[in-house]
């Protein structure tokens, strides 16, 4: 399928890969690993023609048909699903064809089309595209939004789903499970194990990689060498090679040392047998695995909190939601120092407004809320990262909002501290805007933690992380003395730091009797059982039923119609303004703009950047109340 020979490739004058030569054959299933700018997406752009090589050669067969995420989503008014159905090019071929060849009544010409449409699946396309939306997580309502209506983190998931409606030989994801919450991911999994052609792709979840690949590349020091296996067994592979190189050998026993402590004190305290050996097993997994990431960068610890009182926080009976609207009803909590509770549930079940709930984010419509005198809570969500201040340092981060022990600090005990999070020399007092969103995400770490909370709030903390900081966080959180509750995608983080689940579904948050395979088999058998209902009702139902099942739907819509504009119109607004941002913060990306003589450019756009985070909040507030008002009024009407 694909053969690299003596390759070299370049990004400036840089060099990444040099000399690489290995085949990617036939339906394989091939992940791609190593450190952040090592050359893992530029070789996928040299897949895609969009590179050519320094060096060397890439071939592969003629007539391939490649599909791949766009980076960017083109502002568009069209309907989700029918952008989804754009990524099947031959099918809209057809389709414009048959359309042609009805306007010039080419009979024997459109008799041939129709054949070919069927034989493309054409009168299931739509049903086909449907399925894929619902499987990353949109709803059947959002099918007939316009692209412009979603956020960014919905649009990566269109993009996503418009690649996989392709009909391709050679499949190219670029970390595709950002932005994707556990279920969305636990179906892509399974979408992607089944998938026939040929997959390229680049991932930082370990659990992913090594459900989905049968072979691993790793790119490392301009070297490029592919392991058979999955990702657990190229981790195996490689630490055996680092065990031999004897600097390696004193840091590797201490990691596995302090894995097996821990192992000793979870066996002690576990109380469910199940969850107790899912999560022995992973920690035992750890410790062949933690030599593969003895020269990883980063090696941080949380700092300890300086008090610990129990427990630290008690919710009683609190609900919680929006507005008038109830999210999740009746929550009992009561969290301790050394809780590890991870919030499982499927998208929109309620578990970021739990986590708002627990920050003090949100206010309880009801019950009684209990904090320790000294609780001191740390939350970790993914809005943070948009609060940075653009034209501020690491370090000036760390000085403005580390609190009195940044004040007291030496400027190189701060320097230190951020070093392990990734930040050294000059990049400490680097303006954090033209940041990657993995860089971002690693500050913000680091200031949560430099604050010592001693109840840790994680609403997906690994979007964007690499393998190497999400192992050295998984291991900062075991150490960790205080409490942490954490939602994420990633399985091998919720394997190795969580030993209480509790599930967040139909407005209740309650412990969930299981490990995560359990978990996954419930959510697939939920998804299944809803799929039969939902098409077993419309057959089950009488013509008198049906004809006022009509008739209700239809004063429905009227009733409902000037809510549904109210949000149209706030959509467009919004669509317009995240377009307006995009603009904006492309221009803050392009390194001139940090240069002494475009200082008024650089406070002009500065300035424009913060307007309108303010206009699209509002805007977003008010998208919010509708949506609400018209979710209301629809369960009324059910």
């Amino acid at each position: 399928m694909l053969s690299f020979s003596s390759l070299a490739l370049r990004r400036g004058t840089r060099l990444l890969i040099s000399d690489a030569s290995f085949t990617v054959y036939r339906g394989e299933k091939v992940g791609i690993v190593g450190a952040n700018g090592c050359g893992k997406s530029s070789l996928l752009s040299l897949v895609l023609g969009e590179l050519q090589p320094d060096a060397g050669s890439v071939d592969y067969p003629s007539q391939l048909v490649v599909a791949h995420v766009a980076q960017e989503l083109e502002a568009t008014d069209r309907p989700a699903i029918e952008f989804v159905m754009d990524g099947d090019e031959e099918l809209r071929e057809t389709e414009a064809a048959i359309a042609q060849a009805e306007a010039n009544n080419a009979g024997a010409k459109l008799g041939e089309l129709h054949a070919r449409y069927a034989a493309l699946g054409g009168y299931d396309a739509r049903s086909r595209a449907g399925k894929l939306m619902h499987g990353l997580g949109f709803s059947a309502a959002d099918e007939t939004r316009s692209v412009n209506a979603f956020s960014g983190g919905w649009r990566v998931r269109l993009n996503v789903a418009q690649a996989l409606m392709c009909r391709s030989d050679l499949l190219l994801l670029d970390e595709p499970t950002n932005h994707l919450d556990l279920d969305a991911v636990i179906w892509l999994e399974q979408w992607l194990r089944n998938y026939p052609g040929t997959l390229l792709m680049i991932a930082h979840d370990r659990e992913f990689l090594d459900r989905t690949v049968d072979r691993v590349v790793h790119i490392e020091n301009g070297a490029a060498k592919i392991y058979t296996g999955n990702y657990s067994a190229f981790e195996e592979q490689r630490a055996s090679q680092l065990a031999q190189q004897q600097s390696m050998f004193e840091r590797q026993q201490r990691e596995i040392k302090h894995m097996m402590s821990f192992i000793e004190r979870f066996k002690a305290k576990a109380s469910k047998a199940k969850q107790a050996q899912s999560r022995v097993k992973a920690l035992e997994r750890m410790e062949k695995i933690a030599p593969a990431h003895v020269d990883s960068q980063f090696e941080f610890t949380f700092l300890a909190p300086q008090k610990l009182p129990r427990p630290l926080l008690t919710l009683d009976r609190q609900s919680v939601g929006y507005g008038e609207r109830v999210v999740i009803d009746n929550v009992n909590m009561t969290i301790a120092p050394g809780s590890r509770i991870a919030l499982l549930g499927r998208n929109g079940a309620g578990k970021s407004t739990l986590m708002k709930l627990l920050a003090g984010e949100l206010a309880a419509f009801d019950g009684k809320r209990t904090e320790a005198r000294d609780l001191k809570i740390g939350y970790f969500a993914q809005h943070q990262l948009e609060q940075l201040t653009v034209d501020d340092s690491p370090l000036g981060h760390l000085k403005r909002l580390g609190g009195e022990a940044a004040a007291k600090a030496t400027e190189q005990e701060l320097r230190g501290f951020l070093g392990s999070f990734g930040f050294s020399g000059d990049r400490v007092f680097e303006p954090v805007g033209p940041f990657s969103g993995g860089e971002k995400a690693r500050l913000v770490l680091a200031l949560v933690s430099y604050l010592r909370p001693n109840l840790l709030l994680l609403d997906e903390p690994t979007n964007h992380l690499d393998l190497e900081m999400r192992q050295a966080l998984a291991m900062a959180l075991q150490d960790y003395e205080a409490a942490v509750v954490l939602v994420s995608h990633d399985r091998h983080l919720l394997r190795a730091v969580a030993d209480e689940l509790i599930l967040v579904d139909q407005g209740r948050a309650q412990p969930f009797d299981g490990d995560l395979d359990d978990y996954a088999k419930w959510f697939q058998t939920r998804e299944a059982a809803e799929m039969a209902s939902d098409e077993a009702a419309p057959a089950a139902l009488s013509a008198e039923q049906k004809k006022q099942r009509k008739r209700e739907e239809a004063e429905r819509r009227n009733r409902l119609s000037p809510l549904r504009a109210d949000i149209t119109r706030l959509e467009k607004q919004l669509a317009k303004l995240e377009q307006e941002r995009t603009t904006v913060e492309t221009a803050l990306a392009e390194p001139d703009v940090y240069n002494p003589s475009s200082k008024q450019k650089l406070l002009d756009l500065l300035q424009k950047q913060t307007q309108l985070k303010r206009d699209i909040s509002n805007i977003e507030t008010e998208w919010l109340t509708a949506s609400e008002k018209l979710e209301a009024e629809l369960s009324a009407g059910e």
